[in-house]
């Protein structure tokens, strides 16, 4: 009965192995035939408040009793 069961296990690891081979995945890395294209679309808005500024200095050099 030993023998069977060898047999057995032999017959299962040599179809395993078999099948295994069979299913090799491969990989492969090739560059793109055409550029890759980024379309970013940015708004920045940018304010300069020069003229709150200059009030504000105004009033902290004129009025003596705000702090």
């Amino acid at each position: 009965m030993n023998r069977q069961i060898d047999g057995i296990l032999a017959l299962f690891l040599l179809t395993a192995g078999t099948l295994m081979t069979g299913c090799n995945p491969t990989v492969q890395l090739q560059a793109p035939d055409k550029p890759i294209v980024i379309n970013m679309n940015i708004k920045i808005d940018h304010e300069i408040r020069i003229k709150v500024d200059r009030e504000l200095d105004y009033l902290l050099e004129n009025k003596q009793g705000l702090f």
